[in-house]
């Protein structure tokens, strides 16, 4: 009996022209990674020598792998303690998005609805147009920003806000959290609910309307919804390892130093007002808003848990309503020229008016203590930058340098 060899022949020829293939195009990932790693590394050593910032922790993923994970600088530079892959950094804002998908999915549960009154959870919060005229908030427009609520910096030091006392999340004035919602709705909204937008405390009565849909305590809802299922392990409301905690820096004008607890930093119209122990306070309530610490690993599950469907925590189609732009023609200002807003975080509609280089639909926000993060679903990227540094971490040339070195701009 004769066997034919050619069918062997094929596979092998077929082989050959895989590797053939295969390998020059691994070369080509390869070489372009030692150039992203470089472009990054670059931006961030220059900040760091500029001292713009005192340390960072970035990590980007591409198409689900981590092709870029780096500490750079000092988590606490009086003490010479390096930044490591397990160091924390109070995510201040940051914290919006993780607070907003479990709405989310408390919605995909059928417990929650976007267009509920926010008074069905929380009767007492009801607060009134300016005249006194009475005005309906729903859950849809909390996640927007578009409830006629505000900011503290984002008003005069003596505007409405300040004078009722409200915390902005990032302060520690010993008060309850009811005792803030009952502060918050005697102050007049700024527009009729759903007609403008506004960046603002909204996220933070999520929170409470999140606590009661999900039958517990803010924290045990977002850790049995998000943190739990992802195995975000050092992401919580209370920082319980305070020696992994980075000191919080200030960059000003008179240069850089450590911030002060408490310090109000100029931004936006006044001030924001800055208390960085309370991230380790037990007793502090937990802002929905601002109000988490974490690492960089930990928020990259989150990122791509969205970027990748949903994964555990959210139906695919919910996960992509979460980087639509939910506004329409309404302008989110504080986003920039170009975004519009999600869920949970801004989202860029027209990269042409925008110096940002992602593709539309890229979801990305910051923290005020100088955190940001992006993921664009189109390009396969999910980037974490997080710095112990405001606001140079957060805002400015830093951030968008770092994106421009992802993509090789």
């Amino acid at each position: 009996m004769q066997f034919s060899m050619q069918p062997k022949r094929v596979w092998l020829t077929a082989l050959l022209v895989a590797l053939v293939v295969l390998i020059p195009l691994q070369a080509m990932a390869k070489t372009e990674s030692e150039a992203m790693t470089q472009r990054i590394d670059a931006v961030v050593s220059r900040a760091i020598e500029e001292q713009r910032i005192v340390g960072a922790t970035i990590m980007v993923a591409r198409d689900g792998r981590i092709v870029y994970n780096k500490g750079f600088g000092l988590a606490d530079k009086e003490s010479c303690i390096p930044v490591r892959e397990d160091t924390m950094f109070r995510l201040a804002s940051m914290t919006k998005p993780i607070v907003s998908v479990a709405a989310m999915a408390l919605v995909d549960q059928g417990r929650l609805s976007l267009d509920d009154p926010v008074t069905r959870w929380l009767p007492e919060f009801a607060p009134r147009l300016p005249g006194g005229r009475p005005a309906v908030i729903t859950v849809r427009q909390l996640l927007t920003h578009t409830a006629g609520l505000s900011y503290d910096f984002l008003e005069p030091a003596d505007g409405p806000l300040a004078k009722a006392n409200v915390s902005c999340g990032l302060d520690n004035p010993g008060i309850t959290f009811e005792e803030d919602l009952r502060r918050l709705a005697g102050v007049p909204l700024n527009y009729v609910p759903g007609t403008g937008w506004k960046y603002s405390v909204a996220i933070d009565v999520l929170g409470a309307v999140v606590a009661k849909a999900g039958g517990g305590t803010l924290p045990e809802v977002v850790g049995r919804l998000i943190t739990g299922p992802l195995g975000m392990k050092d992401t919580m409301f209370v920082a319980t390892r305070p020696d992994r905690l980075a000191t919080a820096y200030v960059h000003d004008a008179g240069g850089l130093h450590r911030m002060g607890d408490p310090e109000t930093v100029p931004l936006g119209a006044s001030g924001i007002r800055y208390q960085p122990s309370r991230a380790t306070d037990k007793n502090a309530f937990p802002s929905g808003g601002a109000g988490m610490s974490g690492t960089a690993p930990d928020y990259m599950k989150f990122l791509e848990a969205i970027r990748q469907s949903g994964g555990k925590i959210l139906k695919p189609q919910t996960a992509q309503t979460m980087t639509n732009n939910q506004i329409g023609n309404i302008v989110a200002d504080l986003a920039g020229p170009g975004w519009g807003w999600g869920i949970g975080a801004a989202v860029l509609v027209d990269p042409q008016k925008s110096a940002y280089p992602g593709a539309p639909g890229t979801w990305r926000w910051g923290g005020a203590y100088g955190s940001n993060f992006f993921m664009d679903r189109a390009s396969g990227l999910s980037v974490v930058v997080l710095t112990n540094t405001t606001p140079d971490g957060m805002d400015g040339a830093f951030p968008v340098d770092v994106a421009k070195a992802v993509y090789g701009q």
